[in-house]
């Protein structure tokens, strides 16, 4: 798996930052002018381009946008069929808490799932990635709590807001509050014949 994750061509930072944060721009921007059921087609619409981007630049689907689109495209239908804003409401608690339970049900089973999930290429000691994991883990159920509160407390138009300009900031505030422990637990590569070994 490392051989292929050595392979795989890397993302530019920033393009990878805009595919992730378009769908969620153009969501805010449909549900300003048109309402939140234009906009929940919008963002399933956006969401499939933006994967479909992905693959073509790096012929490699993450998991968390995978997961995500999937989970867009079927709460965005039950929106559309059922012209109910609930459902595309609650998927983001319903998908934050997926990647939570992942988490920790990995954790607790001696399995650290956290480079599958976050489609990471980092080399951290068993200690470090521990940590690292339960972190997040507790991290994805903060987030599913926010949704909860924001969404029965606040209007739609609130709710999309904080979508879009409140949980992507506190998701990078979070994961730059991280890299102490990463730098601690980083494994450097040693052994530079290792990648030779594999021709």
């Amino acid at each position: 798996m490392s051989i292929e994750q050595n392979k795989r061509p890397k993302q530019n930072p920033v393009i990878k930052l805009a595919l992730e944060m378009g769908p969620l721009v153009l969501f805010f921007i449909a549900n300003a002018k048109f309402g939140i059921l234009t906009a929940t087609a919008v963002l399933m619409v956006s969401v499939v381009i933006a994967l479909g981007a992905s693959w073509s630049l790096t012929r490699h689907l993450p998991v968390m946008p995978l997961v995500t689109a999937v989970a867009v495209v079927f709460f965005g239908t039950l929106t559309l069929i059922f012209q109910d804003e609930l459902f595309i409401k609650l998927k983001p608690t319903i998908v934050n808490a997926l990647f939570g339970t992942a988490l920790l049900a990995g954790l607790a089973l001696g399995k650290p799932l956290l480079p599958v999930v976050l489609d990471s290429v980092m080399k951290l000691t068993e200690e470090g990635w521990r940590v690292l994991t339960l972190r997040w883990g507790l991290f994805f159920f903060v987030l599913a709590a926010l949704n909860e509160i924001v969404w029965r407390t606040q209007t739609t138009e609130f709710w999309v807001s904080f979508k879009v300009f409140g949980t992507m900031p506190i998701t990078i505030l979070f994961a730059l509050s991280q890299v102490p422990l990463i730098l601690k637990h980083e494994l450097k590569s040693e052994d530079p014949e290792s990648t030779d070994d594999h021709w």
